[in-house]
């Protein structure tokens, strides 16, 4: 969609300029993968005694499967962001990245905990039900991505630390569910508008008489600034526990 000022409207708020290096930038979604990964940082940093080590091959695990492997399917399926990585490269990125996630996991349950390596089918289950929408779309749904990519994170972090779960663990994936269901409330909207829509007409009649002319920007402008606040408080949530562990 063209915005009233005849800039093109890209498919997300962080999306770069098509073309070259930018489009794999683009593909990595940055704010919303840091997002998703604090959750990882927040289970972790939940356990009696963190391991750092431990804590950030889980978060290295994550940002393989979920931050490229789970993008490139995304993209793969249907090509949201528009970008021009061709598939055959897609394809690769999302193998080499979930295979390299699933090594990490294989390595933590050799040398840590056996029963850890049980979350690794899981994992690669919710990468690719969600991000090719299998079982019809069922699996690319709201509470999918809350469970995915909110509480699974929560969950193997805390599990990767500490070698159990524990209530503390079951808690703070619920609050993460929460807030994925907020984030997904947020960036639906946005992502219709920015991506379906393909003009907009008309104005707002104001009680003081006076009219607002309605574009693309005035849709989603402060859905956008609601969703770049909660990502970075996420993210300084997650900073403030490490330091307060550290």
């Amino acid at each position: 969609m063209t915005r009233a000022d005849g800039a093109v409207l890209r498919p997300a708020w962080y999306a770069l300029e098509r073309g070259s290096w930018r489009d794999y930038l683009t593909l990595l979604h940055p704010p919303y993968t840091a997002w998703h990964l604090s959750y990882v940082v927040l289970g972790g940093c939940l356990a009696p005694v963190v391991s750092w080590p431990r804590l950030g091959a889980a978060v290295t695990a994550f940002a393989l499967a979920v931050g490229v492997g789970a993008h490139a399917l995304d993209e793969l399926n249907g090509r949201p962001l528009g970008t021009k990585i061709p598939a055959g490269v897609l394809v690769a990125l999302a193998v080499v990245s979930i295979f390299g996630a699933c090594a990490i996991g294989v390595v933590g349950a050799v040398v840590f905990r056996a029963w850890i390596a049980l979350l690794i089918p899981v994992g690669v289950g919710l990468v690719l039900a969600y991000s090719l929408e299998l079982g019809r779309g069922w699996f690319h749904s709201d509470i999918w991505f809350g469970l995915a990519w909110g509480a699974f994170p929560v969950i193997n972090g805390y599990a990767a630390v500490a070698g159990t779960l524990s209530a503390v663990a079951v808690l703070a994936a619920l609050f993460a569910v929460v807030l994925s269901l907020a984030q997904r409330a947020l960036s639906t909207h946005v992502r219709f508008v920015r991506r379906r829509v393909a003009e907009v007409r008309g104005e707002l009649s104001l009680t003081d008489g006076s009219t607002r002319p309605l574009d693309a920007r005035w849709l989603t402008a402060s859905t956008e600034a609601g969703l770049r606040l909660l990502s970075l408080a996420t993210i300084a949530l997650a900073a403030a526990l490490v330091a307060f562990r550290i």
